[in-house]
């Protein structure tokens, strides 16, 4: 198998610098059609169902702005370690790229909602970053652990969000399950990469610090 050329320090530095600045600032773009129907984007909602929809898609949004702040801060430090690892940083950054595709659906949702994206956004990317960067820095096995603990984390919120929308939002519903699914995905394909358990402890204060961002989240 063919070895991808390895990026220079500045260069991997200009591409984490270029992810963060559009995840933050530019209206994210999917090149997959959202799991939602045209029809169903125009579909009318109560006003108290809007508002939970809106607060939910918000908190799936602030999750994705995370998701690209943790694949772009693993794959700076695989890049630029003590032992640059190429091939992973790639494939977190694939990984990244189709977390974009959550990044713009969610977005679109809030807009058909006529709701918010969270305020904090900036803050959330830069916690979610010096997370990344620390779980990237102890190695491949236990940043790609941390890959499948947080998707796998992910996956049970969303399921959560699932018993909580509307039962007639069914654009919603439609995005959180393919999100679901994609997200899944993402773990096994982590785990048959070389993925190491994360300690108890660890798992524990992941859920904290996300219980933390949902709540805020929800409401700012």
């Amino acid at each position: 198998m063919e070895v991808p050329p390895r990026q220079s320090i500045s260069d991997a530095l200009c591409t984490a610098a270029d992810q963060a600045l559009r995840t933050l600032f530019v209206q994210p773009r999917s090149t997959e059609p959202s799991p939602a129907t045209a029809e169903e984007h125009r579909q009318s909602l109560s006003p108290e169902d809007r508002h939970l929809s809106g607060a939910l898609m918000r908190v799936n949004h602030v999750g994705e702005v995370c998701a690209q702040a943790l694949y772009t801060a693993q794959a700076l430090a695989a890049r630029t370690g003590r032992h640059p690892n190429e091939a992973l940083a790639r494939q977190l950054e694939a990984a990244g790229r189709e977390e974009t595709e959550h990044l713009a659906w969610t977005a679109q949702r809030l807009d058909d909602l006529d709701d918010q994206p969270s305020r904090l956004n900036p803050l959330w990317y830069a916690g979610a970053f010096g997370i990344g960067w620390l779980a990237g820095r102890v190695g491949p096995g236990v940043s790609l652990g941390f890959v499948v603990e947080t998707e796998r984390q992910v996956e049970a919120h969303l399921a959560g969000h699932m018993d909580r929308l509307p039962i007639n939002d069914h654009a919603s519903r439609a995005v959180v399950a393919q999100m679901a699914r994609d997200e899944a995905r993402h773990a096994r394909e982590a785990e048959h990469a070389g993925a190491k358990p994360l300690p108890a402890p660890v798992k524990g204060a992941m859920r904290f610090a996300a219980r933390i961002m949902t709540s805020v989240a929800h409401r700012i």
